[in-house]
């Protein structure tokens, strides 16, 4: 494949990963805010409470062979299947396991009826690994628009029918039946458009290559993901429910935006970066701009949603979630150095230094335990700061492996950092202090977040021109030569 099909699938796929995000991200907004009205926050932390066990265990299926798969340079369909059957037996292994202990579950956290629903949500762990070789073959044939359908019939369908039953009272039922059908709507739709379909064929040769690579990437996940979710775990068992669904509902929209953001920058990338791998100037060029393009469009998002956080929640959820805002702004600190440590670990992903992973997580997360540990005791404000001093950590960790592995020195990452993040940093201050100051004058929720929105995009959009960022002009460009292919796509 030429550097320059390489290109134009890259921008491709930017364009249909940020149509899927973007239009996924409405409806999830849309639907977030209707059940957020008509279900009570301890549905919420219900839920919450036992997606802990089923996050930890997709990582067994989702994570690994899949990113195996697309690392590999010749990866074919006895490869293929091959993950598929091994993905499909484990997965059912690991239902029955998280059956098996669905009691206990109930019985740690003193709800009895918990069992059903942590049983019921086990389904979505065999549907996870198909769905995860599925994603594989997309992203090394780099046909994201397939994604795009997928993604969009199925949040669409699931909403309908998550809104339905909450309007009926099913209460934490109408949670389950969403994330569900969500998830078995992408995989089936992805049946239908991508075309593959597993050979009956099996190789342990192939499987026992692609787990080489693939546990290191395996274990790195289950390390991170544990240490994400035993926050969770302590908030439900040492604080309440309602605390859970509080501190969940503050995470989300942060993490919203930076899933959605950097995942289809980073997704659309890694295999692209992947296909250079034995260059690495190509690499740290690719890198940087994954960063940097990443780090411009979700710092404006997540520093506004700071700044705005008091009326964006208690016009949109209305006051009965008002104390989800300071886990809201904790979260937005968070979450917008995602940017730099995800750019960081694709490079080194991509050059298939796996074990450089894994080294890295075990780092990073036993630092953050410690610091987990240390503020647990100390309230639920205290605990949802942990996070960001592990982060900082792991920040700092992941610059210093690529400055070796690529030669992405601190500096010249600093100085990407600092450059694009000031532009965010520069309009958030403002835009929180007109907002308190229009708080006070008795306008209402909606005409603050409207004036302080407008008023904000036109201030970032002018500090970085004023900062000459390139990157502005880069996603201007990419979205102009975009529309472009897409207008001439029409005509003909």
């Amino acid at each position: 494949m030429s550097e320059k099909s390489i290109k134009n699938k890259v921008v491709s796929g930017l364009f249909w990963k940020f149509a899927e995000a973007m239009c996924a991200d409405l409806v999830s907004f849309i639907v977030s805010v209707i059940l957020a009205r008509l279900l009570l926050p301890a549905d919420y932390g219900e839920v919450s409470l036992v997606n802990v066990f089923i996050v930890v265990a997709n990582v067994f299926v989702v994570n690994g062979l899949g990113t195996a798969l697309i690392q590999k340079k010749d990866a074919d369909d006895l490869d293929f299947s091959s993950v598929f059957y091994a993905n499909l037996a484990l997965s059912l292994v690991l239902f029955a396991i998280v059956w098996a202990i669905a009691p206990l579950v109930a019985s740690f956290y003193e709800m009895p009826h918990l069992a059903i629903v942590l049983r019921v949500l086990a389904i979505k762990i065999p549907v996870a690994s198909v769905t995860s070789i599925q994603n594989a073959y997309v992203s090394r044939k780099m046909v994201f628009r397939k994604f795009f359908f997928a993604t969009i019939i199925g949040t669409v369908l699931s909403a309908g029918v998550g809104i339905y039953m909450a309007y009926k009272g099913f209460g934490v039922w109408a949670l389950v039946a969403q994330s569900l059908c969500n998830n078995v709507i992408d995989t089936l739709v992805l049946f239908i458009t991508i075309k593959w379909y597993p050979r009956l064929k099996f190789s342990w040769t192939r499987l026992k290559g692609l787990i080489n690579y693939g546990w290191k990437i395996l274990v790195s996940s289950l390390i991170k993901t544990g240490y994400s979710q035993l926050t969770n775990l302590i908030i439900g068992k040492l604080y309440t429910s309602e605390d859970l669904a509080f501190y969940t509902k503050g995470q989300k929209y942060p993490e919203l935006i930076v899933t959605d953001v950097n995942s289809s920058i980073s997704s659309v990338l890694f295999p692209a970066i992947a296909k250079y791998q034995d260059d690495p100037s190509m690499v740290k060029a690719m890198t940087r701009k994954s960063m940097t393009t990443s780090l411009f469009i979700i710092s404006p998002l997540l520093v506004g949603l700071a700044a705005l956080a008091d009326p964006i929640i208690s016009w949109m959820l209305t006051d009965k979630w008002i104390e989800c805002v300071p886990f809201l702004r904790i979260c937005c600190i968070y979450y917008v150095m995602q940017p730099v440590q995800t750019a960081n670990l694709q490079a080194i992903r991509a050059v298939g230094r796996s074990d450089v992973i894994l080294k890295l997580d075990i780092i990073k997360r036993g630092v953050g335990l410690v610091i987990l540990l240390l503020l647990m005791r100390h309230g639920v404000i205290a605990l949802a700061f942990a996070p960001v001093g592990m982060t900082l950590v792991a920040t700092v960790v992941n610059m210093y492996a690529n400055t070796r592995i690529i030669g992405y020195s601190y500096g010249e990452q600093l100085y990407d950092v600092i450059r694009n993040l000031s532009p965010s940093l520069l309009m958030g201050a403002i835009i929180y202090a007109l907002s308190v100051f229009l708080q006070r004058t008795m306008l209402g929720d909606l005409p603050i977040i409207l004036v302080c929105t407008v008023l904000g995009v036109g201030l970032f959009l002018l500090f970085s021109y004023l900062m000459k960022l390139d990157t502005l002009s880069f996603v201007f460009n990419t979205a102009k030569e975009r529309l472009g292919a897409l207008k001439g796509s029409k005509g003909q």
